[in-house]
C-alpha cells in the first residue's frame, strides 16, 4: 500500500476532516503502537510500510538492549493516543482501530500475527474489531 492510499483511507474511515488529521493520526497511532511492542517487532512492522508511515514505528526511542515493551493493555493505548492525537479517547479509539484495519491491509507474512501475538488480550481483541466495531 502506498503512502497517500494509507492517509487516505485513514482520512475516509477514520472520518477526518483533511489530509493533516489523517497523518496526525497516523503518527500518533504508530508511536503508541511502537511503545508496546518489542524493538525488533516494531521494525519489522516498519519495513512493511511506506517509509512515511513506517518512521513512526522507529521514531520512539526504545532501549536498544530490550527484549521487550512498555506493558499497557487497551486503556492505556487508547489514553496516549488521545493525548498524541489532541482528541478525546472516543475518537482515539475509532482511529486505532482503523490503523490496525490499515496495517492488516498494507503487510503480509503474518507480521499483523506477530504483532497481536505480543499484545495483551484486551488490545489484541481491540486490535481485531476493524473500523466498524
Amino acid at each position: 500500500m502506498q503512502h497517500d492510499t494509507f492517509i487516505g483511507q485513514l482520512q475516509d474511515r477514520g472520518q477526518l476532516d483533511s489530509r493533516g488529521a489523517a497523518e496526525s493520526a497516523a503518527r500518533a497511532a504508530l508511536e503508541t503502537l511502537a511503545e508496546r511492542l518489542p524493538p525488533d517487532l516494531a521494525e519489522d512492522l516498519a519495513a512493511q510500510l511506506p517509509v512515511e508511515i513506517g518512521e513512526h514505528l522507529r521514531r520512539v526511542t526504545t532501549d536498544p538492549t530490550a527484549d521487550h515493551a512498555a506493558r499497557f493493555g487497551r486503556g492505556e493505548f487508547v489514553t496516549r493516543l488521545s493525548e498524541r492525537a489532541y482528541t478525546d479517547e472516543p475518537t482515539a479509539a475509532h482511529l486505532a482501530r482503523v490503523v490496525f484495519e490499515l496495517l492488516d491491509e498494507a503487510t503480509t507474512g503474518g507480521i499483523m500475527t506477530k504483532v497481536r501475538a505480543s499484545l495483551p488480550e484486551d488490545l489484541r481483541e481491540f486490535s481485531r474489531a476493524g473500523s466498524s466495531g
